[in-house]
C-alpha cells in the first residue's frame, strides 16, 4: 500500500476561492487522487478537493510559518 502524507479528506463546509493551476500540476493533483482513492478503497478523490487538505498539511509542517504565526498570536494578546 502506497504511503501518503494525506489521509481521508475531511466533509468541511468550503469556502469558494478560484486559483489558475499549471497543467503539469493539475494532472498531479488527479493522479494524487486517483491514488489516494484506491489506497482508502474508495472512489478518486477530486482535485478541487485536495487542495486544502494539503496546504494545511504544508502549513502544518512549516516551522517558520509556525514561528512567524506565534508570534503574531503573542502580538495580538499583547495589544
Amino acid at each position: 500500500m502506497t504511503k501518503l502524507k494525506l489521509g481521508p479528506i475531511a466533509d468541511d463546509k468550503p469556502v469558494k476561492l478560484t486559483v489558475d493551476l499549471p497543467a503539469t500540476l493539475h494532472r498531479d493533483l488527479v493522479v494524487y487522487g486517483e491514488v489516494l482513492g484506491r489506497s482508502s478503497g474508495q472512489e478518486p478523490v477530486k482535485a478541487e478537493r485536495l487542495i486544502a487538505p494539503m496546504l494545511e498539511r504544508f502549513m502544518a509542517t512549516d516551522r517558520g510559518f509556525a514561528q512567524a504565526r506565534r508570534e503574531r498570536t503573542r502580538a495580538a494578546d499583547n495589544n
